[in-house]
């Protein structure tokens, strides 16, 4: 039984790539109340809407940096998926008080009007750029983790609950590198900013089936890292178009040779269990459940110094494996 089954959700930033999908999979799959859209974009929720609508589907004007629009529209809300973000790294380098504004000041915008509200449970979607930030956007994201794992303490006994899902880079996503290099491959080049260049990747559907997963398993507090391929950047180029030339154009300001999810200082407080791995929060001054099954399965506590790093995976996607995921997903 589907806990979204006659359950009103609300989807921050719910045009995005993984908003639409994830609008379609409940649609399709589960049996929702009430589905709302929530964005800051009227255009793209009339676009969405020529491809995606439903009876019980709703498209609700507004900005996360709004407190009181969103207090109005989480009223009667029982779950809430908060996707909306700055992500583009250069963007976010050249206007940091507005990736500020929006990360920061709007995840403590959606803990407010979800306590304030009533509502049940919140996802908050994150990335592993959180870990160890080197920009400007991922010490958002890790300034967003901490408030929202954080909110857990604000809620009464019974109260709302806070979880995070961290994943990596989203094949098919607004803004990927896949579009990038497809257009890039027209000219014949493809720049490579370091050919050790390592990243995880996920797909679009995987990513929403995992929080999907993630918000049946979540007691409040919790960081759920999926287990996901790595690839190398000129893996990807080739998969891309294998006869294109691969220029090395040098790594860009607050970009990583590798990404990591998991770092060792987290390790002490990890679950290992057979597809993910769960972070449980360091302090719980809530009625945190501390045993470690989760949806009957027994998490097994990682081994020390743990780390879960792009470069270290033991999992691998090659030229061939990211062709056939890129065009059966995209």
């Amino acid at each position: 039984m589907s806990i979204f089954n006659e359950k009103s959700i609300l989807v921050t930033g719910g045009t995005g790539s993984f908003g639409k999908v994830f609008i379609s999979k409940l649609l399709k799959d589960h049996n929702p109340k009430r589905l709302i859209v929530f964005s800051r974009d009227e255009l793209k929720q009339f676009e969405m809407a020529q491809t995606i609508s439903h009876p019980n589907l709703r498209y609700f004007l507004g900005d996360i940096r709004d407190e009181a629009r969103l207090e109005r529209a989480f009223k009667g809300v029982d779950y809430v998926i908060h996707a909306a973000a700055l992500k583009q790294v250069p963007a976010a380098e050249y206007n940091p008080i507005e990736c500020i504004k929006t990360n920061v000041l709007g995840a403590e915008n959606i803990i407010n009007a979800a306590i304030n509200t009533g509502v049940k449970k919140v996802i908050a979607l994150s990335t592993d750029k959180a870990v160890n930030p080197l920009n400007l956007y991922g010490a958002t994201k890790l300034c967003s983790d901490k408030l929202f794992v954080a909110a857990n303490h604000l809620s009464d006994i019974g109260g709302t609950r806070f979880s995070v899902v961290r994943y990596g880079n989203v094949i098919g996503s607004r803004g990927s590198v896949i579009p990038f290099f497809r257009e890039r491959a027209k000219e014949g080049v493809l720049p490579i900013t370091d050919p050790r260049m390592t990243r995880f990747w996920i797909t679009l559907t995987s990513g929403v089936q995992f929080v999907i997963d993630s918000a049946e398993r979540m007691r409040g507090g919790e960081i759920f890292v999926p287990k996901i391929p790595s690839m190398k950047i000129t893996d990807l180029a080739s998969a891309i178009d294998p006869n294109c030339r691969q220029d090395i154009v040098g790594i860009r300001p607050g970009e990583k040779l590798h990404e990591m999810m998991i770092p060792k200082d987290e390790a002490r407080n990890t679950l290992e269990f057979k597809d993910h791995y769960i972070i449980r929060p360091q302090s719980t001054f809530w009625d945190y459940d501390e045993s470690p099954v989760f949806n009957g399965e027994e998490g097994k506590p990682v081994r020390q110094n743990f780390e879960y790093a792009s470069d270290t995976n033991t999992e691998w996607f090659n030229t061939e494996q990211l062709r056939s995921v890129i065009e059966s997903d995209v």
